[in-house]
C-alpha cells in the first residue's frame, strides 16, 4: 500500500508519517525534508524558496520528478504536499490546522531554515508560505491542494497529539483495508 500525507505547513505531516511508517514497518519518504535541504543549499529560508519557485519552474519539476519515481514502489509512507498528485494509486490523507497552531509547533520544532522572530513573524511568513505554494499549483497543476475532494482521510490535527492522530490513520485503514 501507499499511503500520502498531505497538509497545510505545520499540520504534523512529517511526524505522523515518520510513527504511521514505524508502525506499519513501511518505508517512509519527506518531500519537505528535501524542500529543506534544497532550501539550505541555497542559503534560503524555506519561505524564500517558495517564493523563488514561483518563478523558478525548475525547482519544482526536480521535486515532482522525485516524486513520480515512488508510484512505482510499494508499503510506503510520504509526506507531501503534492503526493497526492504525483501518486494518484496512494491512500491520501491531509492534515490542517489553523495557522496559529501551525506557528506555535514549528516554533516549539526549531527548524534550521525556518527561523522567525516571535509568534506573530512566524504566523505572517507561514500565510506567506501557504499561499504562495497555493498560487504555485494552481498555476503549475491547475489543482487547489487544500481540496478535501482530493483525499481519502480528512484530520484537524489542532487538538490531537502525534500517537492519536496516527490511531485514527490505523483505525481507519484496519476498517476499510483490513490493515493491522
Amino acid at each position: 500500500m501507499r499511503i500520502t500525507i498531505s497538509g497545510v505547513p505545520g499540520a504534523g505531516k512529517t511526524s505522523v508519517a515518520k510513527l504511521l511508517a514505524n508502525k506499519l514497518n513501511y518505508e517512509y519518504f519527506s518531500m519537505g525534508t528535501i524542500l529543506r535541504e534544497l532550501a539550505k543549499q541555497k542559503g534560503m529560508s524555506i519561505v524564500d524558496l517558495s517564493l523563488l519557485a514561483e518563478k523558478d519552474k525548475k525547482i519544482d519539476e526536480e521535486l515532482d520528478n522525485m516524486q513520480k519515481k515512488f508510484s512505482l514502489k510499494d508499503n510506503f509512507v510520504m509526506d507531501s504536499r503534492l503526493g497526492f498528485y504525483f501518486i494518484p494509486n496512494s491512500f491520501k490523507i491531509f492534515l490542517t490546522c489553523p495557522v496559529k497552531v501551525a506557528a506555535e509547533r514549528i516554533l516549539k520544532d526549531s527548524r534550521e531554515n525556518e527561523k522567525y522572530k516571535d509568534l506573530d513573524d512566524a504566523v505572517q511568513k507561514i500565510k506567506l508560505r501557504r499561499a504562495s505554494e497555493k498560487r504555485r499549483y494552481k498555476n503549475l497543476y491547475g489543482i487547489d491542494y487544500t481540496d478535501p475532494k482530493y483525499f481519502d482521510l480528512l484530520i484537524d490535527t489542532s487538538d490531537k497529539s502525534v500517537k492519536d492522530i496516527v490511531n485514527i490513520i490505523l483505525y481507519f485503514l484496519k476498517e476499510k483495508f483490513n490493515i493491522e
